[in-house]
């Protein structure tokens, strides 16, 4: 059976080889010795309508609407909370790279999450679902779009912690519950799952929770190319932001995958995606 989701923006990460399986780092790699910064905004437009939109509308999209269909997503992300952080950029990046690297689909896109008084309820940055024959893994995700590593794993780490919280999951599952998209596969083995009824064990069973930084490296800043000794040197920085988890114990509760993707600018990244986003506004 078709999918909207089966249609993907080409690839443009690099899963660097950092010598472990747990925890990953991605890189948009360089070109003619500098950092591919603007690949990287044209990048985030061409996930957002997929990022953005709910599986009915983008099942609808063709060439006749694209251009309506991108002013859509567009104008979606910046009525987001995210967008004056510009944090939606590290969203948009843990959504293509879990679509692209480990095959999941949205099961609520993030943006629709609202309170009756229409204001955005402060969430999991992603809820996806991964299939696994006839089994489902949700996959639940935070990202930090940060200039430093250390304060982005920091607070990542925080707001893990606060939303496996009971009190938080319990509200988080009477929210997601009822949004679950129907058009999707088991769809109502997701709401199971999120049912009020069901332990919380349940949910911890069959969840994955990726954390995403997006900071500021020293070795994207120094390198010129795609080489072992970059993805050696981004290992290291990466090895130090798992130390973080560590010692949060997350690992011990729950199902935690770390990403990273280390940026040459956050500045100048946000400020390519600013100038993208603003072209596809009223």
């Amino acid at each position: 059976m078709f999918s909207p989701y089966d249609v993907k923006p080409k690839p443009l990460f690099t899963r660097l080889d950092t010598g472990g399986a747990d925890d990953q780092a991605y890189c948009v790699g360089f070109e003619l010795e500098a950092w591919r910064c603007d690949a990287y905004a044209d990048h985030m437009i061409e996930w957002i309508i997929d990022y953005a939109l709910k599986s009915d509308e983008i099942e609808t999209l063709s060439h006749g609407n694209s251009y309506l269909k991108l002013r859509q997503a567009a104008a979606r992300i910046y009525k987001s909370g995210a967008y004056e952080k510009r944090g939606e950029i590290g969203e948009i990046s843990l959504h293509a790279i879990c679509r692209e690297f480990f095959g999941t689909i949205p099961f609520a896109p993030r943006v629709f999450y609202l309170t009756s008084s229409n204001e955005i309820v402060k969430s999991f940055d992603m809820v996806h679902v991964r299939y696994e024959g006839e089994s489902v893994e949700l996959w639940l995700g935070e990202a930090k779009f940060f200039k430093d590593g250390d304060k982005a794993i920091a607070s990542a780490v925080e707001s893990v912690i606060k939303h496996i919280g009971q009190g938080f999951l319990k509200n988080e599952k009477l929210i997601l519950g009822p949004q679950v998209s129907t058009d999707i596969p088991h769809f109502q083995k997701i709401r199971d799952i999120l049912s009020e009824e069901v332990s919380l064990d349940v949910l911890f069973e069959k969840a994955v929770f990726p954390i995403l930084i997006a900071s500021n490296s020293a070795s994207t800043k120094s390198h010129k190319q795609l080489s072992a000794k970059y993805a050696c040197d981004v290992a290291l920085e990466l090895q130090s932001l798992s130390q973080t988890v560590a010692k949060s114990e997350l690992k011990s509760k729950i199902k935690v995958l770390l990403l990273y993707i280390p940026l040459g600018s956050k500045d100048q990244l946000a400020t390519a995606f600013d100038i993208r986003l603003k072209g596809l506004s009223p």
